[in-house]
């Protein structure tokens, strides 16, 4: 399936929650109704320095999101991250990383390239030194494969024991 996929940023991205809405609930299921997961997720989400969002549309709607934004100190996920890496890990890959938090494809548009072209629509022009996300510890599991054969390497345990946190280190060319 070829989808286009679109970046949107701020108060933009905001804007398409209700339409993201469904689509969320179809992959991850771990919220009851829109209110709780817009007061408990998306809002303090959305509202987060550097937050970008891809959308994935094809011919039926839409099909796919992915969505990020700089992690830092003081944020529950990176605080929690800290905790279970290395000390050394932790200092070299947490705070000011990009945090790749969600990427989620519909089941008809899965395994055909949608979820490479969000996550590299989202992470493009990104000029953070380093990525991170929390995925399956399961080396089969098809997110873990996607990573995997996009560059990211597991960096260390995730925040339970089905989870692993993964990174990838991106060179930023200085000038001057």
């Amino acid at each position: 399936m070829r989808a286009e996929v679109v970046l949107t940023y701020g108060a933009d991205a905001v804007l398409v929650r209700d339409e993201l809405w469904p689509l969320y609930r179809r992959i991850f299921s771990d919220f009851d109704d829109l209110e709780t997961w817009r007061g408990q997720v998306w809002d303090r989400h959305a509202a987060r320095t550097g937050f970008r969002l891809a959308l994935a549309r094809a011919d039926d709607g839409l099909v796919g999101f992915a969505y990020g934004y700089t992690g830092d100190h003081g944020q529950w996920w990176t605080d929690r991250a800290a905790g279970v890496l290395h000390p050394a890990v932790a200092d070299d890959w947490l705070g000011g990383h990009f945090e790749l938090v969600s990427i989620g494809v519909d089941e008809p548009a899965r395994r055909s390239g949608v979820g490479r072209q969000l996550m590299a629509t989202l992470t493009d022009g990104l000029d953070h030194a380093r990525w991170v996300l929390m995925t399956s510890s399961d080396p089969d599991d098809p997110a873990r494969r996607l990573y995997r054969t996009a560059g990211w390497a597991v960096i260390g345990p995730g925040l339970s024991p089905d989870r692993i946190i993964m990174g990838r280190a991106w060179p930023v060319t200085t000038q001057g």
